[in-house]
């Protein structure tokens, strides 16, 4: 009796350091996204520099679209190109549970490059005005295409570590504010899944690397253009008297328009109004019939978005009485709604986000008065979270304090992330994320 209870005890341990060894094995097997990102680096800055060298203007994005579709494609991802234009919509589905979307921008900037890197971008392209312009990735969505398709490589070929469905979606036009409206008007969320979440990254011009920024609730602002059209008579330079100048029309108008923010909204409520853009006129002598404004237009809160573009038309409409000219023609496009991170999915993902990069590299961020149509997604009824992703040495942007001068804004010609350590973060924290939002049942 005694010898059996003895052999009983040996084939308990023995079966006990088997069940350790072969969790331990399975544990060692189980590669972090942290891990996975830094054997993959290479090969994402190759892609990186590729994206950076064909950047393609918004609505124009056609190669890019297929590049990253073709990247889908490759790690298994089932992928559908032309969707709402030039975007792209790739579907992994892995067993039961929710659904997950991430999404990257694909569009450049009519920017020529500046910053004398090695792979800077030399291409140059004819506008929709038939203007040559160079164009540039001076907003990092270079960096964002190649930390989805990283982020993608990954959850495909770890599908051990997460169970439900990622919708990785390659928007087009984002600069225009048009991209995902767009998608959304082609079916995105009717042709495909409805995701239950969303995230998105976006580089920051001014936070260091190996940190990201974060904050629940209202984020990023409303933003509409405004094209007005000036009206007046003209004439002989030298016979002012009888024409009707449009373009001291337009100084009138330039000055009263910085009364509206300054008088007319409340301090506490965060508002912009820039003319960015002012073209009359062709020569010296010569008094023309128009001038041509365009503005920017900025605000956090629905009612300020309404009051500000009235205040614009009231605004318009006197100055050209005042003159006895012909009504301005005046012309609202490319509006974005205000992003607005939910609050739940903030508070469940950041946790993720300091376990990965520890909490001094998980920090709050301040609101902007950017813009970013991510935020169409989250108006269609989905919950939105988009955190921002330091982009920057420290030891440059100590440099620049040095110097007395702000780093390069993004949208500067002179702008360009770090890429290593950027990718490796923004591959890290998305893949994070998703696992914590896709978990495997146990």
């Amino acid at each position: 009796m005694n010898y059996v209870i003895s052999r009983l005890r040996v084939v308990v341990c023995v079966l006990g350091l088997y069940l350790i060894a072969g969790g331990a094995l399975r544990a060692q097997a189980a590669e972090s996204p942290a891990d996975w990102s830094k054997a993959h680096l290479d090969e994402l800055v190759a892609l990186y520099v590729e994206l950076h060298q064909a950047p393609e203007l918004s609505k124009h994005e056609v190669a890019t679209g297929q590049r990253i579709g073709a990247e889908l494609a490759k790690a298994g991802i089932e992928a559908t190109t032309g969707v709402g234009g030039t975007g792209v919509v790739g579907i992994l589905k892995n067993g039961p549970g929710p659904t997950v979307m991430v999404r990257t921008d694909l569009d450049a900037l009519p920017v020529t490059e500046q910053t004398g890197l090695p792979y800077a971008s030399k291409v140059i392209v004819h506008d929709e005005q038939r203007n040559e312009v160079g164009v540039m990735h001076a907003c990092g969505h270079d960096i964002h295409m190649a930390s989805l398709v990283g982020v993608a490589r990954y959850l495909a070929s770890h599908r051990d570590e997460w169970s439900g469905t990622v919708m990785f979606i390659g928007q087009p036009a984002e600069e225009r504010g048009a991209g995902a409206r767009a998608m959304l008007e082609d079916g995105l969320f009717t042709r495909f899944p409805k995701p239950d979440f969303a995230l998105a990254l976006h580089v920051d011009s001014s936070m260091p690397t190996g940190k990201i920024g974060f904050r629940p609730g209202p984020n990023m602002a409303n933003v509409d253009s405004v094209d007005i059209t000036v009206k007046g008579r003209g004439g002989h330079g030298a016979y002012p008297h009888m024409t009707v100048d449009p373009v001291v029309m337009a100084a009138y108008l330039i000055v009263d328009l910085q009364s509206i923010v300054a008088r007319e909204i409340g301090p506490t409520d965060p508002a912009v109004i820039t003319v960015g853009s002012i073209h009359g006129g062709a020569k010296h002598n010569v008094i023309g019939d128009t001038c041509h404004l365009q503005l920017t237009v900025r605000s956090y809160t629905d009612e300020v978005r309404k009051h500000l573009l009235a205040a614009i038309r009231r605004k318009s409409l006197a100055v050209a009485q005042s003159f006895r000219a012909p009504e301005p023609v005046i012309a609202l496009s490319e509006g974005t709604p205000a992003l607005s991170n939910d609050p739940a999915l903030v508070e469940r993902v950041v946790p993720t986000f300091r376990r990965v990069l520890g909490d001094e590299n998980v920090l709050p961020a301040e609101q902007t008065m950017g813009g970013e149509d991510f935020s169409e997604y989250g108006r269609a009824g989905v919950p939105i979270f988009m955190y921002r992703l330091g982009s920057v040495e420290q030891e440059r942007l100590d440099r620049f304090r040095q110097l007395g001068v702000d780093p390069p804004t993004l949208h500067s010609p002179l702008y360009y992330p770090e890429p290593r350590e950027t990718l490796r973060v923004g591959v890290t924290t998305m893949a994070a994320a998703v696992l914590d939002l896709l978990p495997k049942a146990k």
